[in-house]
């Protein structure tokens, strides 16, 4: 049948963000390395916009024939149901998912002029400052900024950027006086000095900030995992699930490939299909509660 004979044609991976971004970057890589290992053209496309949910909403909608994947993130499948109003698919029931790829983090960025030198020393700051200023530019950061508040006891004046990238920026400029960045975008401004990290939102220390304490040290529950996963339209044929599992989960155990992404600030971090959509379930619960714990009202 098809299945057995997949794929002989054309494989698209959807985007639905920006080029360059994290999970742009994870998608090129694994869609040559299925280029090569099935022979056939692997094309990523970017198709940005309102918080990774019109491309998210294209495969959902995609024929369910492994030939339009999506590089789904913890924006287009959890906080997304938490953050946006009538949200154009479901993150569940619309989706086959094959693979959890990576997960990757953000650091809590002050700029080194701040006058507490650690996590210790910003929480003792931030009871007798309750009026932090900070900015957020993704789901993430403003669930960890929501976080903050909720489990330290943080009083802060939140502004919403179009990106990290911004938001980070103001920072540096002292017009803020914090946010959160990604790995990918932090570790450079940490290591040229330009910001300070005082602690990373995994649930523990990380492989790639090993110094830096888990913001859970000190606040207990407190986690914000960023992860990027593939996923086709529900009801795709298992084996063709299966066929894009197996040749993907190769790729990510290279050593090579492993190296490249930490480079860009992300972890391989594999889950298999049943594993990876029992996550999703997980995360959808987690998120919805950490939004509504924060007061943060779908937009």
């Amino acid at each position: 049948g098809l299945a057995e004979d997949y794929p002989q044609r054309q494989i698209r991976i959807i985007v639905p963000f920006p080029a360059g971004a994290g999970p742009d970057q994870v998608a090129r890589l694994i869609g040559q390395h299925l280029q090569d290992a099935f022979g056939e053209p692997v094309v990523v496309e970017n198709r940005a916009g309102a918080l990774g949910s019109l491309g998210a909403q294209q495969v959902a909608h995609a024929s369910p024939d492994g030939y339009t994947l999506l590089m789904g993130t913890n924006t287009t499948h959890a906080s997304n149901v938490a953050t946006l109003k009538d949200l154009p698919y479901d993150p569940v029931k619309d989706f086959s998912p094959i693979i959890r790829t990576t997960t990757t983090a953000m650091v809590l960025l002050v700029k080194p002029e701040f006058p507490a030198k650690d996590l210790a020393q910003f929480l003792d700051y931030a009871k007798t400052h309750r009026n932090l200023t900070a900015g957020y530019g993704s789901g993430a950061s403003q669930l960890s900024l929501a976080q903050l508040q909720s489990r330290g006891g943080v009083g802060l004046v939140a502004a919403s950027y179009r990106g990290v990238p911004q938001a980070m920026t103001d920072v540096m400029a002292g017009v803020l006086d914090l946010t959160f960045g990604d790995f990918s975008v932090a570790i450079p401004q940490m290591q040229g000095g330009t910001l300070r990290g005082l602690g990373v939102t995994s649930p523990d220390r990380n492989e790639l900030l090993p110094n830096l304490p888990a913001l859970a040290e000190a606040m207990p529950g407190f986690e914000t995992t960023i992860w990027y996963g593939l996923l086709a339209p529900a009801n795709t044929p298992e084996q063709v699930v299966k066929k894009l599992y197996q040749e993907t989960e190769k790729i990510l155990a290279a050593p090579d490939t492993r190296q490249r992404l930490a480079k860009v600030g992300v972890i391989v971090a594999t889950l298999p299909p049943d594993q990876f959509g029992a996550f999703i379930k997980n995360e959808i619960v987690r998120w919805t509660a950490d939004a509504k714990a924060a007061g943060i009202e779908p937009q």
